[in-house]
């Protein structure tokens, strides 16, 4: 029989592991000085043997660790039993001791266990109990000796104590080399955590310039540090083709800021272009547009974020980026009355997304649901923007210009609730009838005090105008079921509220469908919608005004979703509609944004 040719040393798998295992320790920044030669004093060097040793490894106080290559581990189990050599020397458990016993083996052994455990370098070949005594090695050593070392915790000879002589001057000091050591691994750990570097055991890593420039933001400028620190930057070149981003652009929607890395922009005019796009979230500009034309309003408002970065002197202005002085002190309502009357020039100016396009992706935003954490976008910018604002004028960082500082001013009292806003608008045009009182009709609390008359309170019974009004219900098949809920709910309950006997409800899509009037707590409970066809609301407007039963200067409500035809209405008005919904003309009542 042909003889098996020996493996090569070079490919067997198990050294190629422990290599691997050496090789990761040795650069890593806790062994570092363990295992960097520094001459005149010697270095912790491996060696594998081919015969079997009694313990996994074994240790000499000079710094050599040696190994059999009959034992068969991982790259993982490896490190742990070579790093565990290592903490040996480095927990001076070599030096030379008066006792030497299985006892103070085993106490060694479990210490460094511990840290190993602590800060998780490699796996435990044989695992060892999941609780181990918390006592320092000289304690445990004196009470097994006493007691006898338990069973599950007893070490193999991996330390050899046997007497090592140095040259004068050449002693390694293990204790102060692997302190050397501590302290490089906290300045990684700490640089990892910054971001400098990408892991503990690389070297440093260059930052890019927009990400040092958000850095900048969360660690030396409060104003904007807040908000900052809840968006993640994102720079990617095919994302910023895709979607025609020259610069930058922001969604509030995902959280996130995107750069397109292929511009050539200094780590200043990156801080620009980040202020500039943290001040758009900050301030909510998206769900500000109201009935304005959204590129028109993104422009107005890149003028009134640039003037004030210019004024604040937060990084450097980049070429291209639209900025005016003659716009100064002028708010964003302002400046888009005064662009709005040249269309054609204005629509050729580029945001920091490009010509043509805004740098704030996507519509107004409902926000229903809650962001991580249990707070919505609106709540979350405006606490980071006040706290940040609050930190800016307490540190003394500098003056902010007086627009900035009069929309932060605003953030302090938060939007009134769309209910609130409704009950208000029944406050106008619903009036209450407010009972009476007269001395023909004694009060009840008078019989504790029959001598003295009260009057009493009551409501004529005489016939009376009663207060009514009107509701047009859009029935198309884009309405929402749950918005016409929320709205008909409110309204049955501000006129309860206001003892309104009975509303004329109008259910309209492609036609008209008058439901009469019903009591306002049928309006609450279910009502039969009728049509689910297409959106043209002017019959069900039409069909109020020219009924005969109906006040002429009955007030309507009208429930849609945005997506209907322009609307003339001659009486008084107002709009519910999901929030961030636009309607497609310049509405003359007051509007709702249901959440």
């Amino acid at each position: 029989m042909a003889r098996k040719p020996k493996r090569d040393a070079e490919t067997d798998p198990n050294t190629l592991a422990f290599q691997e295992a050496w090789g990761e320790l040795a650069g890593h920044p806790l062994f570092e000085p363990m295992t960097t030669f520094d001459h005149p004093r010697p270095h912790a060097t491996v060696e594998i043997v081919g015969t079997p040793l009694p313990a996994l490894a074994r240790v000499t106080a000079g710094g050599t660790i040696t190994v059999s290559r009959t034992r068969r581990l991982d790259k993982d189990e490896w490190r742990w039993v070579l790093a565990h050599c290592l903490l040996h020397l480095g927990f001076d458990h070599l030096a030379p001791r008066a006792a030497d016993d299985d006892a103070f083996r085993a106490a060694a052994c479990l210490a460094v266990a511990r840290f190993q455990r602590a800060v998780k370098l490699g796996r435990e070949p044989d695992p060892l109990p999941d609780t181990l005594p918390s006592a320092e090695e000289d304690d445990l050593a004196a009470r097994w000796r006493r007691r006898g070392v338990p069973p599950e915790l007893a070490a193999a000879p991996d330390l050899d104590l046997s007497p090592y002589r140095f040259r004068p001057g050449h002693e390694p000091c293990w204790p102060d080399r692997f302190a050397l050591g501590l302290s490089a691994a906290a300045v990684a750990g700490v640089e990892v955590a910054g971001g400098a570097r990408e892991a503990v055991t690389g070297g440093p890593v260059r930052r890019q310039p927009w990400e040092l420039a958000m850095s900048w933001f969360i660690g030396s400028y409060p104003l904007l540090g807040g908000v900052a620190a809840g968006f993640t930057l994102v720079a990617e070149g095919p994302l910023a083709r895709a979607w025609g981003i020259s610069i930058a652009a922001v969604s509030a929607e995902a959280g996130e800021i995107y750069v397109n890395p292929w511009r050539s922009l200094s780590e200043d005019e990156w801080r620009f272009v980040l202020a500039h796009e943290l001040l758009h979230v900050a301030l909510r500009h998206a769900d500000r547009v109201g009935g304005r034309d959204p590129y028109l309003w993104n422009v107005a408002c890149d003028y009134v974020i640039n003037g004030w970065l210019m004024e604040m002197g937060v990084g450097v202005l980049p070429d291209d980026v639209l900025y005016d002085p003659s716009f100064a002190g002028a708010s964003a309502e302002q400046v888009y009355d005064r662009i709005a009357g040249d269309l054609r020039r204005m629509r050729k100016l580029a945001t920091l997304r490009g010509p043509g396009a805004g740098d704030m992706l996507g519509e107004p935003l409902p926000w229903a649901a809650r962001r991580g954490g249990g707070v919505d976008v609106d709540e979350y910018c405006r606490r980071a923007l006040l706290t940040g604002f609050a930190y800016h004028q307490s540190s003394g960082r500098g003056l902010l210009p007086s627009g900035l500082v009069a929309e932060i001013r605003v953030l302090e009292q938060p939007p009134v609730p769309w209910d609130v806003k409704l009950a208000r608008w029944f406050d106008e045009f619903v009036p209450m009838v407010e009972p009476v009182r007269t001395y023909a009709r004694p009060s009840r609390r008078q019989s504790a005090t029959p001598d003295i008359p009260r009057p009493g309170r009551h409501r004529p019974e005489e016939a009376v105008r009663r207060s009514t009004f009107g509701v047009v219900v859009d029935t198309s098949g884009s309405m929402d079921g749950t918005l016409m809920g929320k709205a008909l709910g409110a309204i049955a309950s501000y006129a309860t509220a206001r003892d309104v006997p009975a509303a004329r409800v109008v259910f309209c899509d492609a036609a008209a469908y008058d439901a009469g009037y019903l009591p306002v707590a049928g309006i609450a409970g279910r009502v039969r919608v009728r049509g689910r066809g297409g959106t043209v609301l002017q019959p069900a407007i039409d069909l109020l005004e020219r009924a005969e039963d109906f006040p002429p200067g009955g007030p309507v409500l009208i429930i849609t979703d945005g997506d209907c035809d322009v609307l003339r209405v001659r009486r008084p008005h107002a709009y519910l509609v999901p929030r961030g919904a636009r309607l497609p003309f310049a509405p003359r009542g007051p509007v709702f944004s249901l959440r």
